[in-house]
């Protein structure tokens, strides 16, 4: 029991040197704290203020109203009615409103023809309206086209009420014919369209995930040009002991990013009026497992690693990819297999689907359930997968050293040989 007990003690006490001396590690280099605490508590709040405005209002547009009739002047009424759009001017020809738009004056051009309102008394026959909008920005384009086909939508329900009571119908069957069940369209989670609280909810994990991973790099790639393959254990422990180190070390980075973790996805959503229905323990329950399998496929990663340098270049080259893969700004179904296959290796992926799950939609872990037992799976996975590399370099790296000894033994005897000679 005795000799038990001197095992366990021996064994947690390697850890806890291990753990020691990676905070103080991450606290020593300038360009790590940078990274964790700088830019992961920054960067959410940088964001939030860049996108506070989430939602364009009053964006200036030109009308070419060939047509000059009460039906037209009735759908312009409405259009300018609307918040997402003003009328700034009023044009005579195409070429004038095209002018304008190159000298982004403007950012959109509604065109009525001159037939229109003779489309709309004619039954049978179809009005038609063309809308031009700035694509420089996608809010552009969304405030013009989209007030435009609500306004449009609306006119089409008048077009018809007005015929069938010119046909001798009463309003009310009128309008029950136009629209037989009522219904009042609702935006889930989403109700203003704002930019803001689609990408946000996203990119919060992302920062987690990409702060981690670059810093990890960061770590690694010192400890190679310090000549530290393996580290924080006397030479005679190290290759038998990578459950500990690599143990050691992910516990440093969890117990310094849980806090972060904490203030990036509970703050900071309430501090900005983001959707954040989830329950706090159910967010930070799910934020464990994120955590962990963002550690170990970090510290997989930085096994490659072989300098500080290399993590930037890293970092640059796979942000964009891993954040375009995850499915928030571009449906998961229509990625090729490869992109589709290759997204679900990366804990952000699972960590963003199943945080909006839970935050945005107010989900709990049983229905997020795909995406939480996922991360559990992939902190595995990695964890093996960091522990077996770092055996290998160890391995590695004894045979490396054996051999230079076994090369110097030679030169050695060669020496004192001609030494007794001489003598």
């Amino acid at each position: 029991m005795s000799r038990f007990s001197d095992y366990i003690s021996q064994q947690s006490g390697d850890l806890w040197h291990v753990f020691v001396t990676e905070l103080k590690r991450i606290v020593r280099d300038p360009g790590v704290v940078l990274i964790f605490f700088i830019a992961g508590l920054g960067y959410p709040i940088v964001y939030n203020l860049i996108y506070w405005n989430d939602t364009l209002t009053d964006v200036p547009v030109a009308v070419v109203d060939m047509d000059n009739s009460p039906e037209s002047r009735r759908f312009l009424h409405d259009w300018e009615a609307t918040p997402d759009v003003k009328i700034s001017y009023i044009c005579y020809s195409m070429q004038e409103a095209e002018l304008l738009m190159k000298q982004q004056k403007i950012h959109g051009i509604l065109y009525i023809p001159s037939d229109y309102s003779r489309a709309l008394q004619t039954a049978g026959a179809q009005a038609h309206i063309s809308i031009y909008a700035d694509m420089s920005s996608f809010l552009y384009m969304k405030a013009v086209y989209m007030s435009a086909n609500m306004v449009m939508l609306d006119e089409m329900h008048n077009v018809q009420i007005d015929r069938y009571e010119r046909m001798g119908m009463d309003d009310q069957t009128a309008w029950t014919l136009v629209q037989g069940i009522p219904y009042e369209p609702v935006t889930l989670f989403n109700p203003d369209g704002g930019y803001s609280t689609f990408l946000i909810p996203a990119m919060l994990i992302m920062i987690l995930h990409q702060t981690l991973f670059f810093g990890i790099g960061m770590l690694a790639g010192t400890a190679r040009e310090e000549n530290e393959t393996l580290y924080f254990l006397p030479n005679r422990k190290r290759r038998r002991s990578v459950f500990r180190i690599i143990g050691g070390r992910a516990l440093a980075y969890f117990v310094v990013y849980l806090g972060i973790t904490a203030i990036d996805l509970l703050l900071v959503p309430r501090l900005f009026h983001l959707p954040h229905v989830g329950n706090p323990l159910t967010i930070m329950s799910f934020a464990i497992p994120f955590l962990l399998a963002t550690i170990f496929f970090s510290m997989t990663v930085s096994l490659t690693v072989r300098n500080r340098e290399t993590g930037m270049v890293t970092l640059l080259a796979t942000t964009l990819i891993m954040f375009f893969i995850t499915g928030v700004s571009w449906p998961q179904e229509l990625l090729p297999k490869f992109w589709l296959y290759l997204s679900y290796l990366i804990p952000a992926t699972w960590g963003i689907h199943g945080f909006l799950h839970i935050n945005t939609m107010g989900a709990n872990l049983t229905i997020a359930a795909l995406q939480y037992h996922a991360l559990w799976g992939l902190a595995a996975m990695y964890g093996l997968l960091a522990t077996g590399g770092l055996w290998l370099q160890g391995y590695l790296y004894e045979q490396r050293q054996a051999a230079k000894q076994a090369a110097e033994l030679p030169d050695a005897s060669l020496q004192n040989t001609d030494h007794i000679v001489t003598t």
